[in-house]
């Protein structure tokens, strides 16, 4: 439901076992639904727009989801504003979901 265009890296590593990511997408909201949503980056938890507010509760819902030993394991368009960032990332940290991996491809 959002545009995303990943920023490049060179420092970039593959993810050996992409079935234990919990991706929270935060992007701008793709042509179909920015008249309901506007044009600024908004964020996505699996199929549905969502608050900062409710990173937390959809961390807990998709660590209960998770086998016990896959629970330590959780994309952003590269012109979302730092700041909506930083709320995630408060917000992940208050749900004790400390390990992030920013997905990117490779700088040419």
């Amino acid at each position: 439901k959002v545009d995303l265009k990943t920023p490049k890296g060179t420092e970039i590593e593959k993810l050996e076992k992409k079935s234990l990511i919990t991706y929270i997408y935060i992007g701008k909201p793709t042509k179909e639904y920015r008249a309901k949503m506007g044009t600024a980056s908004q964020i996505q938890l699996n199929d549905a727009f969502a608050s900062v507010d409710a990173i937390g509760e959809y961390v807990q819902q998709e660590r209960d989801a998770m086998p016990e030993r896959d629970k330590p394991f959780m994309k952003i368009d590269q012109d979302t504003q730092m700041g909506l960032v930083t709320d995630v990332k408060m917000k992940l940290r208050e749900a004790w979901a400390l390990n992030i991996v920013y997905s990117g491809g490779k700088r040419k």
